[in-house]
């Protein structure tokens, strides 16, 4: 039986918590909120249901990509998996709901967000690894020059000005 997926609109209430771990994998914390926000129908106002608070965990690049880009205060859209946190401590046992993050982005309704691909978890064309740096201020309105990445698929045939391969 596989664990309950959540996906849903949060509110970040603290910075991302970056670490690694001694085999120096990069997990970061999230702690998030969920709330129930609702239009009362006799006076016309918004008011705040319940309040659902879970620390959401993300691991590797995400966990990277998370950090440098989020922060508090920052409403986004996750999706993860529920699962049960236990630890013992001072002899008592304890446990609290947790959240394994699989994606997390800022919600562009209320916020504007500028995207670059992340060379560093690319493959090259060899199976190597690239160490290709992340663009540096890449602002709107300018675009790459050259041709588009061999692997790209999205790419458009530059001579047809289209391409008949579908990208997926």
């Amino acid at each position: 039986m596989s664990l309950p997926t959540l996906t849903g609109v949060g509110r970040l209430t603290g910075d991302p918590e970056l670490r690694f771990t001694q085999a120096g994998k990069a997990v970061t914390s999230i702690p998030l909120a969920f709330n129930s926000r609702r239009l009362n129908p006799q006076t016309q106002q918004w008011e705040d249901g319940d309040t659902f608070f879970i620390r959401g965990t993300a691991w590797e690049r995400l966990a990277e990509n998370a950090t440098e880009t989020l922060s508090k205060g920052l409403e986004v859209i996750v999706t993860g998996e529920l699962r049960t946190e236990r630890w013992e401590k001072d002899g008592q046992k304890h446990e609290r709901p947790a959240l394994l993050i699989r994606s997390i982005a800022p919600n562009l309704a209320y916020a504007v967000a500028t995207v670059s691909k992340d060379a560093v978890g690319q493959q090259g064309q060899n199976g190597q690894r690239t160490t290709t740096q992340r663009p540096q201020n890449q602002g709107q309105g300018q675009h790459r020059q050259g041709p588009p990445p061999a692997d790209d698929p999205w790419a458009v045939d530059q001579a047809n000005g289209y391409s008949t391969e579908p990208p997926f």
